[in-house]
């Protein structure tokens, strides 16, 4: 069976959600602006993230926080299949609060670990992705909705709102912020580095210890995470390219493909209804 991808937006709350198969290498190493909660449909799913190697099978949820880096590979022969929901973090926090009596104050909203086997999570999971995919009525959708919020409170922990993070060396917080700042801008290694009082070797070994990677492949995740978001949004993707600094739109194209194994021109019309 060769890989496909089918891919919906809910208008009411932006949740995306995406059935998808692969065989072999799915994606690169890349993150997300959303909060995933997927379950493995069909076959092993193979991916790293938080520095550990793990392997999604059938009934299995798999649970993914915003910026988490991960990849994706079939280390089987027929491949994997899964069901996933990207989760709005404004919209997932706004309806904590409802959920929940009392939030801490100044907090953030985690999962506990990345792989359960938890079978009413994986039932509400599905239900959800059923009705919002499907299009199903108003009250349908914020109905499965409501389940699944109820399901994810057991694997939710709250963590305090750390600026700056004592848990992350500071160079590497420095950097990430001015990556954020001046994503659309052509940054070399030098000026970052100037920019956060270090040379450009210390600034590479402390961002790669908090984050996973290098400065110049977070800049391009970051990219692409904001395209992702304009390409929903309607924006075409030679002006998604010119926004935030690819070289043309074949450039973006090429990235984006590595990541979401979508074009950019397939994923906006996947989310919104709009030709080429």
């Amino acid at each position: 069976m060769s890989n496909w991808i089918d891919l919906n937006q809910d208008a009411d709350t932006g949740i995306e959600s995406v059935r998808a198969h692969f065989v072999g290498h799915a994606y690169d190493p890349h993150f997300h602006d959303s909060f995933l909660v997927g379950v493995t449909e069909q076959g092993v799913q193979q991916f790293n993230c938080r520095h550990v190697r793990h392997q999604s099978t059938p009934g299995q949820v798999f649970l993914l926080e915003p910026g988490e880096l991960h990849d994706g590979h079939a280390p089987t022969a027929d491949g994997f299949t899964y069901s996933m929901l990207y989760l709005d973090p404004q919209w997932l926090e706004r309806e904590l609060h409802a959920v929940f009596e009392q939030v801490p104050q100044h907090a953030l909203p985690g999962f506990a670990d990345t792989l359960c086997q938890d079978t009413l999570l994986a039932g509400a999971t599905l239900h959800a992705f059923q009705a919002l995919h499907g299009q199903e009525l108003r009250i349908v959708r914020q109905t499965a909705s409501d389940e699944l919020l109820a399901a994810l409170t057991r694997h939710l922990q709250w963590r305090k709102r750390l600026h700056p993070d004592p848990r992350l060396p500071l160079t590497a917080q420095r950097a990430r912020e001015y990556l954020h700042a001046h994503a659309h801008q052509d940054i070399g290694l030098d000026a970052l580095a100037v920019a956060c009082g270090t040379d450009r070797y210390r600034l590479t070994r402390a961002f790669k210890a908090a984050y996973g990677i290098a400065p110049h492949a977070y800049l391009i995740q970051l990219r692409l995470s904001q395209a992702r978001g304009l390409l929903a949004r309607g924006h075409t993707p030679v002006d998604v390219a010119a926004r935030l600094g690819f070289a043309d739109q074949s450039h973006l194209g090429r990235w984006f493909r590595r990541a979401y194994r979508l074009t950019p021109a397939d994923y906006r019309k996947r989310c919104t209804k709009l030709p080429d």
